[in-house]
């Protein structure tokens, strides 16, 4: 495993954490993440002989730490910003603790969009050749 390359890449996550919290609207969200999965999907590659699919769900799924840790610790601003979030969250249980809903939340999705980058990377492999000689 390159976890120098998870690292790097997992970092558009964590900038995606912080954009997601006011600057980014919600209904917009999707597409920047399509971008970055696309880039890193690239990345894994060209970077990496095998594992593609491996690198690629352990990008998301530091990406879902880092997701967790910002929006929990910026809740409020985040939840001003994402209202249709807030009234969907009201709807299931532990509403009333909805940081604690995102953390138990965080590993659900990081390895829902692990499967997808995963996939994006396995896919990815196929089509571009590697800089390192297989």
């Amino acid at each position: 495993m390159n976890w120098k390359i998870i690292f790097q890449l997992s970092v558009f996550g964590l900038i995606m954490a912080f954009g997601t919290i006011s600057l980014i609207p919600e209904q917009f969200e999707f597409i920047f993440w399509l971008v970055i999965f696309a880039f890193c999907a690239f990345v894994i590659a060209r970077t990496n002989r095998r594992k593609f699919f491996l690198h690629g769900f352990s990008v998301s799924m530091v990406n879902s730490i880092w997701l967790t840790v910002i929006h929990v610790l910026f809740y409020k601003t985040y939840a001003d910003h994402h209202p249709q979030v807030v009234k969907a969250v009201g709807t299931l249980p532990l509403a009333m603790h909805p940081r604690l809903l995102m953390v138990l939340m965080a590993p659900i999705y990081g390895c829902i969009f692990g499967l997808i980058l995963g996939l994006f990377s396995f896919i990815a492999s196929k089509i571009v050749s590697s800089k390192i000689a297989r």
